[in-house]
């Protein structure tokens, strides 16, 4: 463990929901947001006997008959993960047909042996309480209730955290959300936040929101005392899918 090269460093945060006033829990700070675009240009930097332009025409044309598959039933391994189709939603009696009001299907994924044992081997440096009392712990869609997966054009979603409530004039301040593949930036209006507390801001997402992969990021001065001189923000990790169609 002590000589991979590979290591991260894990921040601690209060873990609020315990009797215990000195339980923590640990995130790894985020250092790099990458797409396929970078990891091609970093793989052709890196001597690849491939171009980054033929690496990301293979990867198109792999993604879309592991997509294809997967939309017949298939369970497909693809790069580090096994992808797989579940089923949401209660059937009542053994006929019950699928009513797209109260069934849904959503993507699970499996990370592969390889990828498993590769994070069982990453070393791990542990700095201490984050400098930031603020983090997003879940974003829970509510027309599916499905946990840090997706988001529904039109419908609601919760996010849950610590020290998030959107207060201030600072640059930024506010909801976002970020296209992984485009990095373009949808900023949610303060007139579809329903909820703006410390640690719930619940909002409306755009009916017209485009269909692709999404991360949320909120970005505020709130404090509990004064408000903060310079915003802070914090963005989720986990990535949120949306399907719009409209």
């Amino acid at each position: 463990m002590a000589d991979s090269k590979n290591r991260v460093i894990v921040e601690l945060y209060d873990l609020a929901i315990t009797g215990r006033k000195d339980d923590r829990f640990g995130r790894v700070v985020v250092t790099r947001r990458l797409n396929e675009t970078d990891l091609a240009r970093i793989a052709e930097e890196r001597g690849s006997p491939l171009s980054s332009n033929i690496l990301l025409t293979s990867m198109d044309i792999m993604r879309d008959v592991a997509k294809e598959q997967i939309g017949y039933g298939a369970n497909v391994t693809f790069g580090l993960g096994t992808f797989g189709l579940k089923v949401n939603g209660v059937f009542i009696g053994d006929n019950a047909g699928w009513d797209s009001s109260k069934h849904s299907l959503s993507v699970v994924v499996y990370p592969s042996p390889e990828l498993r044992a590769f994070v069982n081997d990453i070393a791990v440096e542990v700095r201490g309480m984050a400098p930031a009392a603020m983090v997003i712990n879940a974003v829970v869609n509510v027309s599916t209730n499905e946990e840090n997966t997706s988001l529904t054009p039109g419908g609601g979603a919760n996010v849950f955290g610590s020290g998030i409530k959107i207060v201030g004039d600072g640059e930024g301040v506010g909801l976002s959300l970020t296209n992984v593949q485009t990095g373009d930036v949808v900023t949610i209006p303060m007139n579809s936040i329903l909820v703006n507390e410390p640690s719930r801001v619940s909002f409306i997402v755009p009916a017209d929101l485009p269909s692709g992969e999404y991360q949320l990021t909120i970005t505020t001065q709130y404090s509990p005392s004064t408000l903060l001189k310079e915003p802070r923000s914090y963005t989720l990790e986990y990535v949120l899918t949306v399907q719009n169609n409209a």
